[in-house]
């Protein structure tokens, strides 16, 4: 494919994604297949003389789209939103083109320089502490991450490093070995598993810490539970504090939490990758409040500030702690420029080496929405899902599980666990709305997030109606 052909085809394929996001909803949200369904499909290995681009497209329709969850269809109110716009897309195909790889200010200083300075805008954005900004003399800073999966796993890592550092300058004759033994991790009962998983890739226990009535972390319970492991001989090193937790959009006390982790030498780290957008609305920013006794805070612009996937935001309070963990320093990747206190070396804040120019979607993003109107995307979704709220409320036949806080609502059939897996099993077989579960207080619980950017109060009416229909021959049968 030549230059002149690559326009071409580029025109084609930017007319049929803008057809498939204009039509999308005339497509099956949720696929009817089986596991397997795509190897009949295709030859069993490559072939050896070039096909035709149009070829290529017919089997998308044929081969891809049969099998595909659509994520951007207003009837996905699954998991939470996969961020999607067009200028993210064009600052994608731009970042695809530059092909750099940003592992060093050196290796494209453009790349390096842009990130920092998008991640300045946006902490400026959520009003974050002075102290996270890298533009300040603070010692922060902020770096884009793939996911808030390794968000996580990165900041334990950094405070297992800390932690052990900081008993050998105490006691030198204590065996890292024996330290590392020693060392327990906390996050809430409601985390993700994500955080548990950081445990067992960073090789510590981990306890989960039980929440309120609410579904949220308080303080006393943690420091008790503080209490008791330094007792038996153990170290607190890690706590997790998540803002906006996955099964219900709970949101963990930092205000209570934050005083007790910097007196007990406990690094916290806030997660807060779904509901993190919404503090951009002063509505929302009190949520935030406590984040000034954060080691480390991390939220996802691909869930919900319109940035495609994947552009995790993680700030740190002191930018040494991370970059100490894991500075490997080989020749080949040295540059002049590195010494000079102006340059950050990104591939130091990371577990890869290698990093794609992401901070170009923020800029297109911030710049062609502006702040007013990434306010107005959240302040929407939220709306549709109070919207959704008022429906189920008015239906006796069904009860709300969790205060309805942004844009997701739990709720269930009035009854048993039985009758509501019944009820999800009938929505997921008739393929129109696309939901799924989580647990709350033992009982099973639907889950109904506003996902898609193009999602109206038109979708959530239908899928109300669609539910109750369902509903109704459930209880019929």
């Amino acid at each position: 494919m030549d230059a002149a052909e690559f326009r071409r085809r580029g025109r084609e394929m930017v007319d049929y994604v803008a057809d498939y996001l204009e039509n999308i909803e005339q497509r099956p949200v949720y696929p009817d297949l089986e596991p397997g369904y795509l190897r009949p499909l295709i030859p069993a290995e490559a072939p050896l003389e070039p096909e035709t681009f149009e070829d290529i497209m017919r089997d998308v329709e044929r081969v891809i789209m049969p099998g595909v969850t659509h994520w951007q269809s207003p009837y996905f109110y699954a998991y939470f939103p996969a961020a999607s716009s067009f200028p993210a897309m064009l600052a994608d195909m731009l970042s695809g083109a530059i092909g750099c790889i940003g592992f060093s200010w050196a290796a494209s200083p453009a790349c390096t320089e842009l990130e920092t300075v998008m991640m300045d805008w946006l902490g400026r954005m959520l009003q974050l502490p002075e102290c996270f900004i890298a533009e300040t003399h603070g010692h922060g800073g902020g770096v884009i991450q793939g996911t808030a999966s390794e968000a996580t796993l990165m900041a334990l890592l950094a405070a297992r490093c800390k932690a052990i550092r900081r008993v050998q300058a105490s006691s030198p004759e204590t065996p890292e070995a024996e330290i590392f033994s020693k060392l327990v991790a906390y996050t809430s009962e409601q985390a993700h598993s994500s955080v548990e998983r950081a445990a067992l890739i960073g090789g510590v226990m981990m306890r989960k810490v039980p929440t309120d009535n609410s579904y949220a972390v308080r303080g006393d319970m943690l420091k008790k539970m503080l209490e008791e492991d330094k007792s038996a001989g153990l170290i607190p090193f890690y706590f997790c504090a998540t803002l906006g937790t996955t099964p219900s959009c709970a949101f963990d006390r930092l205000t209570e939490l934050g005083p007790i982790c910097n007196e007990g030498n406990v690094w916290m780290h806030v997660d807060a990758a779904y509901a993190g957008s919404a503090f951009i609305c002063p509505e929302f920013r009190p949520l935030l409040n406590g984040i000034e006794f954060a080691n480390s805070f991390n939220f996802n612009p691909h869930k919900w500030l319109l940035v495609n996937f994947d552009c995790s935001a993680m700030w740190v309070k002191n930018r040494a702690d991370i970059i100490g963990a894991f500075k490997v320093e080989p020749l080949y990747l040295k540059h002049e420029n590195q010494e000079s206190g102006l340059v950050t070396d990104y591939r130091h804040w990371q577990i890869p080496l290698g990093r794609r120019f992401r901070s170009l979607k923020m800029w297109f993003v911030f710049r062609m929405y502006g702040l007013n109107g990434l306010q107005s995307h959240i302040r929407k979704q939220v709306a549709l899902a109070k919207e959704f709220e008022s429906l189920v409320r008015a239906d006796k036949r069904f009860e709300i599980c969790a205060e309805v806080i942004m844009g997701l609502v739990c709720f269930r059939l009035k009854g048993s666990n039985e009758r509501n897996q019944n009820l999800l099993k009938k929505i997921a077989k008739s393929r129109e709305i696309h939901l799924v579960p989580c647990q709350l207080s033992g009982r099973f619980v639907l889950r109904f997030a506003v996902c898609a950017r193009t999602t109206e109060s038109r979708h959530i009416q239908q899928a109300w109606r669609h539910i109750t229909q369902l509903t109704f021959e459930l209880l019929q049968d």
